[in-house]
């Protein structure tokens, strides 16, 4: 009898472990990061950016039919809602903050917003 009874609290304790550490792994997939910089290149064909930041680090993001977009062409839309051929990605020089997750060492675009030519114009200089 108290063979079964340490079985079961060992058991007991053993689920509560794992359920625990689920529970923090779905947190963490979940944080949303922020980068701002410069598009350095576009590949349309794969929906990536390589957004390059102030202090020189290159980040390659993702974007899907998910992504909001705000800026000159589709403010507040989503990229669907902007359609594919209106938002291809930001263009080559254009300042942008992409908010993202990251998912095995993958980075997904939540939002991309675009600043305007004349911001763009002035951080470059």
């Amino acid at each position: 009898m108290l063979h079964a009874k340490r079985f079961s609290v060992l058991l007991a304790g053993l689920f509560v472990l794992v359920a625990a550490i689920a529970w923090q792994s779905a947190i963490a997939e979940d944080v949303v990061h922020a980068v701002s910089g410069i598009v350095k290149s576009v590949d349309k064909t794969s929906k990536t950016m390589v957004v390059k930041t102030a202090d020189g680090t290159e980040h390659t993001i993702k974007w899907t039919d998910k992504t909001t977009v705000e800026g000159a062409k589709a403010t507040g839309k989503g990229v669907a809602d902007a359609s594919t051929a209106t938002y291809d990605g930001a263009k080559e020089g254009t300042k942008v903050t992409v908010k993202y997750t990251e998912k095995g060492g993958e980075k997904t675009a939540v939002a991309i917003k675009e600043a305007s030519k004349a911001t763009a114009k002035a951080v470059t200089q």
